[in-house]
């Protein structure tokens, strides 16, 4: 069919004339209101947005000369990322001479993996970045984000457990 011929159908039926396949022989039309459809478009590719979570990539730093009780709180700290269900970085900045030494950094990280290989997994092994040497943990496949709620509440139970034994005790006498 002629172009115009197809352009003057599009018009009688107040719709578009939309090219589909421009590098075909001979080109291939169809006749639609092209505003419902990218509209329909837009409103799939929302849809198909909407289920799917964006996974951040958080950061967690230390330095070479951190305490036990500050590596205590940044374990904690890359746990819950982990659990909420963002990917994190764990680097530790070195300072002046200390990057001759990287293998106690190396240590460090390999000791914060082992802390947390019960939710994360290694993405990245250590690894020396200019001043700074770090691994990235993905969230382990094994747990959950819904899990992670289940194993803090018989935490918190637990914590309100040697207050409920002492009540359960003077109710008893």
């Amino acid at each position: 069919m002629s172009i115009d011929e197809a352009m003057r159908i599009a018009d009688e039926a107040g719709l578009d004339l939309v090219e589909i396949a421009p590098n075909a022989d001979p080109p291939v039309v169809r006749v639609m209101d092209y505003g419902k459809f990218k509209y329909e478009q837009s409103k799939r590719d929302r849809e198909a947005r909407r289920g799917s979570k964006q996974v951040e990539l958080r950061e967690v730093r230390m330095r070479v000369k951190i305490g036990k009780h500050d590596r205590d709180f940044k374990t904690r700290t890359a746990r819950k990322l982990l659990l909420g269900g963002d990917k994190v970085k764990v680097s530790v900045m070195f300072r002046a001479r200390e990057i001759t030494h990287p293998e106690v950094a190396r240590e460090l990280l390999d000791g914060f993996a082992a802390d947390l290989e019960d939710v994360a997994d290694i993405e990245r092994r250590p690894a020396l970045e200019g001043r700074f040497m770090s691994m990235t943990l993905d969230p382990s496949k094994k747990v959950k984000p819904a899990d992670a709620k289940k194993d803090q509440a018989p935490a918190a139970a637990a914590a309100d457990a040697p207050e409920a034994a002492a009540a359960t005790a003077a109710d008893a006498s």
